[in-house]
């Protein structure tokens, strides 16, 4: 028996489960995140998906090393609101 094979094991365990969160994200991207109809989408579904993107980067940060040469990070700045939705 190999003297890595319960870390193989656990290690291949923790990737499947995070091949199914990966996988519920994409159903819920595809559900554009179950926001509601366009017409009531506020700031606050606006700040949830920044929170949620800012999330994905600092995971990503951490374990890709390729991952900062993409020119991702100037689309994670936050909007600033109009002044007729303030």
């Amino acid at each position: 028996m190999p003297q890595n094979e319960k870390a193989l094991d656990f290690f291949n365990a923790k990737k499947i489960q995070i091949d199914q969160m990966l996988a519920r994200l994409q159903l819920l991207s595809a559900n554009h995140f179950d926001a509601p109809e366009p017409e009531d989408v506020n700031w606050g579904h606006v700040g949830e998906l920044f929170f949620c993107a800012e999330q994905l980067w600092t995971l990503l940060e951490a374990i890709d090393p390729d991952f900062e040469d993409f020119d991702y990070k100037h689309k994670l700045e936050f909007p600033a609101r109009p002044k007729s939705e303030r």
